[in-house]
């Protein structure tokens, strides 16, 4: 899924806008750079700020924001445009007629900005970074810039072991809303669907991973889905979340001893939860950065 083309130039005879991102992923967290480039048109213009705007495609549920209602700009196609940041990168200036000029940019990516590769791959995400110049009281947008993320180093550790333990990749996308329980801070969620491996075939259908990044520690929380499970059509989804520091777990412990105690603990939960249907319990929070126990909640 791309991004649909904004109109070109501010206004009649207005400059023309392009967003130029440096070569390479950004990871989570991290430094994007690059540079708005003007062009100015037969008329001379009072550019008043240059925004950076960060957006991502997000599926959505009708009436929810991005899904082609007022102020979207997309069609009610269940996926729509999200913007999930902006930076101010460039003060008030005259662009005179025919006149070119960059405004470069060094701005920090959420944490819990989503991961679109994994080892150089695409994973089918859609995200990108635009330039809105306020020129003359005309606000527009430059075409988005398609924004390549590579995962943290705990995040693809993560991946890795649950590849490690025989799980495959099914889908990646992006869902509108938030997780309960959680500090999730973006209104919407990366959701990474895995097949189990023979090892729990016979107990999942599907596992749903969800990071979320902080500057310390990353949040992981699996959704695990047991097909024709008792809570499957009750509108409930039990959910388990761990938390583990950046550098990785303490001691001994490897990442694929983690994720497999991970699923293990999931798995206690998805089956405590389709018998006794307890919702909302949560297990007392650990101060971080230690490794604690998992909790269900409710989505």
């Amino acid at each position: 899924m791309v991004f649909k083309r904004q109109p070109g130039p501010l206004g009649v005879g207005g400059p023309t806008v392009d967003t130029v991102l440096d070569a390479g992923a950004v990871r989570p967290g991290g430094t994007l750079s690059g540079r708005v480039e003007l062009a100015g048109g037969t008329d001379g213009h009072d550019v008043e700020q240059v925004v950076l705007e960060l957006v991502a495609r997000v599926e959505t549920a009708p009436g929810e924001p991005g899904d082609g209602q007022p102020g979207s700009g997309e069609p009610g196609d269940g996926a729509g445009v999200v913007a999930f940041g902006r930076y101010p990168v460039g003060g008030a200036f005259r662009l005179a007629a025919g006149e070119r000029r960059e405004v470069p940019f060094s701005v920090r990516l959420p944490w819990e900005t989503p991961v679109t590769e994994l080892r150089g791959r695409p994973l089918g995400l859609t995200l990108g970074v635009r330039a809105e110049p306020a020129a003359g009281g005309d606000g527009d947008r430059s075409d988005p810039a398609p924004l390549r993320v590579a995962p943290l180093p705990a995040q693809e550790a993560v991946l890795e072991a649950f590849e490690q333990l025989g799980f495959g990749l099914r889908s990646a996308g992006l869902e509108h809303g938030r997780i309960g329980g959680t500090g999730q801070r973006l209104p919407f969620r990366q959701e990474i669907g895995l097949t189990p491996s023979a090892r729990y075939a016979h107990q999942l259908d599907e596992i749903e991973l969800t990071f979320l990044a902080v500057p310390d520690a990353l949040e992981v929380v699996l959704e695990t889905d047991k097909r024709g499970g008792p809570s499957s059509g009750g509108g409930h989804d039990a959910l388990s979340r761990f938390t583990v520091p950046h550098t990785g777990p303490a001691g001994p412990q490897d990442w694929d001893d983690l994720v497999d105690g991970w699923i293990r603990e999931s798995v206690e939960h998805r089956e405590s939860y389709d018998c006794h249907a307890v919702f909302g319990h949560e297990s007392p929070a650990p101060s971080p950065p230690s490794i604690p126990s998992a909790s269900s909640t409710e989505l």
